[in-house]
């Protein structure tokens, strides 16, 4: 039996755990460890996110550190694309490409394989969650370094009233929920 995308988007929902007062107080973390420990319902998602994408010419699927490489792989095996991690400064193996953005306080460094990604090919980007679209930014500005198009930005979360979206700009976004 097959359930709507609604349907699916009610069931995810009810998984995602809400942790209050995590990593600072204040702060209500959304932690999808319950939702990738769910068999079934991690399934169907990734096929609602394979059908979305399927025979749109993606080659390559680039998943964000950590969580978004969860998400990523087992969406590029179902669309038939190579899969691309995009890591922190220095925890990838050879000559990379870096971009340094800013952060509430202060800066961060990502960084992707030189060779990941060659010219015009049609990524797709993939996190758990769209919050402040700082971290999204500097990945799209990875793609574009190298040459590649974004394809689209999709994320398992948005939180909208952080406004992510907008430093994200003259991208396509997808967004499965939206807080």
């Amino acid at each position: 039996m097959s359930i709507t995308e609604t349907e699916m988007t009610e069931r995810v929902k009810k998984i995602i755990r809400d942790v209050p007062d995590f990593p600072k107080p204040g702060i209500l973390f959304k932690d999808i460890m319950p939702l990738l420990a769910d068999h079934k319902t991690m399934s169907g998602l990734m096929d609602f996110f394979a059908e979305k994408y399927a025979n749109r010419g993606i080659t390559k699927v680039l998943g964000i550190e950590a969580r978004g490489f969860i998400l990523a792989a087992p969406l590029a095996l179902k669309i038939g694309a190579g899969i691309i991690p995009v890591r922190k400064k220095g925890k990838l193996p050879y000559r990379t490409v870096s971009v340094t953005y800013d952060l509430e306080y202060g800066q961060d460094t990502l960084q992707i394989h030189e060779d990941a990604i060659q010219k015009g090919e049609k990524v797709l980007i993939v996190d758990d969650v769209l919050a402040t679209g700082g971290t999204a930014r500097a990945v799209c500005q990875l793609v574009d370094k190298l040459g590649g198009s974004v394809e689209e930005v999709a994320m398992l979360i948005e939180l909208e009233f952080l406004k992510g979206r907008k430093k994200l700009d003259g991208y396509n976004v997808f967004s499965f929920i939206k807080y």
